[in-house]
């Protein structure tokens, strides 16, 4: 679909149900219309790198896949993939007449109160909620599919991509930033030099697993049961991860947060229930983890200012990536004491 056609679907568009408020959220990757008890999720047509949205049913089979891994953590939720048809101009959502020009995924609408991040923001995140998320997140790592086909040095090229935005931080940000993305490459071709065994390793045994590939505190309802969702459905590579990765992405996130203690409370608690520190090398692969989690943001953030239209929002995206850039530098320093 087109922006023009998303528009006159908002605007005068026929939905499964009758809906009186049509409001539009748009990413980077997708057009998402949030109606009165459901969401409809619609993926633009682009091709970049890491992601082929390009044609219709490259879109229908995105969508197909996004219910399904979503459904491994969420019930009831992401409920269908309905196509969406043109007649006689006008645009509808589900049914069987005119001609299919794209799909939406279903979604039953939650209370947006409840996202994590919102409830953190208002210091309304309990410890208990802790303890239940890592039992979620616990028990779905433990029964989801292992990956034993996996390069680890793609690690290393995901880390050190960073670099293609080197410049534009140095020109924005000072040069002081521009070093610490030279020192942070250095020193995590240095640590992944050095633990390559262990890495092969922590694949041989199960430790890589099918994922969710985008946990963090905006992914994540709690209404009051933990309830993550927006998995990765796009690149297996984002999703096939080691279970310590991703568990540093939620942890950096509250990190970035400054609940550091909440971080603290997740990771002794998972760990409890599924062992994945068990050493202190372990333990420091966690802390690698957490900065190159760190490092994406940085790297998202600093491509969010140089495509950003609004001045503020360029400043915003800036000083968030600065933030994430000082936690990247702070873990990496960390691991050399």
């Amino acid at each position: 679909m087109t922006t023009e056609q998303i528009n006159r679907l908002i605007d005068a568009g026929k939905f499964p149900e009758s809906t009186i408020n049509r409001d539009l959220i748009e990413t980077h990757i997708s057009w998402v219309i949030i109606c009165g008890e459901f969401v409809y999720k619609i993926k633009k047509p682009i091709q970049y790198s890491f992601l082929n949205f390009s044609t219709p049913e490259l879109r229908k089979h995105f969508c197909g896949r996004e219910v399904e891994l979503n459904n491994r953590l969420t019930k009831n939720i992401y409920l269908e993939v309905l196509p969406i048809f043109e007649l006689n101009s006008s645009l509808i959502i589900g049914g069987t007449e005119g001609t299919i020009i794209d799909y939406a995924v279903k979604m039953r609408k939650l209370d947006p109160e409840k996202q994590m991040d919102i409830l953190l923001s208002k210091n309304k995140v309990t410890t208990f909620d802790i303890l239940n998320l890592a039992d979620k997140i616990a028990d779905f790592h433990k029964n989801t599919a292992i990956i034993y086909g996996n390069d680890l040095m793609d690690l290393r090229a995901d880390f050190n991509d960073l670099e293609t935005e080197k410049q534009f931080i140095t020109e924005n940000l000072g040069p002081g930033s521009g070093s610490i993305v030279s020192n942070a490459i250095a020193a995590s071709d240095e640590f992944l030099m050095n633990n390559k065994e262990l890495l092969s390793q922590r694949l041989r045994s199960g430790f890589f697993r099918d994922c969710h590939g985008d946990l963090h505190t905006r992914n994540i309802f709690l209404l009051p049961a933990p309830l993550p969702f927006d998995c990765i459905e796009f690149n297996d590579h984002f999703r096939q991860i080691d279970v310590l990765n991703e568990a540093a992405f939620l942890c950096m996130d509250l990190d970035a947060s400054g609940r550091k203690d909440l971080s603290d409370l997740f990771m002794k608690h998972y760990n409890l229930l599924f062992p994945v520190i068990r050493t202190e090398d372990e333990r420091k692969l966690f802390i690698y983890y957490k900065s190159y989690r760190a490092n994406i943001r940085a790297k998202v953030n600093s491509l969010r200012a140089r495509s950003a239209t609004d001045e503020a929002d360029k400043i915003s995206a800036l000083a968030t990536a600065e933030k994430y850039l000082a936690l990247m530098k702070t873990y990496l320093t960390s691991l050399v004491k």
